[in-house]
């Protein structure tokens, strides 16, 4: 489990318009915001990434890197990014190793064949997570899903970011004693 204030694991992935990418050495943004997708197989997920592109400058606005990431190989990378109509600020990995996923806490399901939209699910893939790191890569929040429902809302995080920002609020859930 990653713990609010604690330094994240690290991540290593190449990406479509970016180069190989280190989040250790490449995210030293206000804040990173780094959405991890089940897949180009995931309708939920291309309309959820698609709210995501379109509230790019928002981000920027605030200093938030948006960092865009899913176990799928390059060529399937590229269709979700032709799919949602990527804007090309946002850092887009592929080829998330699972070993890397589990790091972070996400949950693998295994594929069952072809989905809603026709498309085949890959053999194991992680489910959706949502987090934000600031630019010392200490965890601020997290959120993990174990299907592709109910994540948080993107314009939420806008406002919570707004909040933080102004009144200096910290990552909470940071407590590991005893209870």
């Amino acid at each position: 489990m990653l713990i609010p204030r604690t330094i994240v694991p690290n991540l290593l992935f190449p990406t479509l318009q970016h180069g190989d990418f280190n989040l250790s050495q490449h995210a030293k943004n206000k804040f990173n915001l780094i959405v991890f997708y089940r897949g180009l197989h995931c309708p939920l997920c291309a309309n959820y990434l698609t709210e995501l592109s379109n509230l790019t400058e928002e981000f920027k606005k605030r200093d938030v890197k948006i960092i865009i990431l899913s176990s799928d190989q390059k060529d399937r990378a590229q269709q979700m990014a032709d799919k949602i109509k990527m804007n090309p600020q946002i850092v887009m990995g592929y080829n998330l190793k699972l070993i890397d996923a589990k790091k972070w806490g996400l949950y693998i399901s295994e594929g069952r064949g072809k989905t809603s939209i026709g498309i085949e699910e890959p053999t194991k893939f992680s489910e959706p997570g949502v987090f934000i790191t600031r630019e010392d890569q200490t965890l601020y929040y997290g959120s993990t899903q174990t299907m592709p429902f109910a994540r948080p809302i993107f314009k939420d995080l806008l406002a919570a970011i707004d909040f933080a920002i102004n009144k200096n609020y910290p990552a909470r859930g940071e407590y590991t004693g005893s209870v």
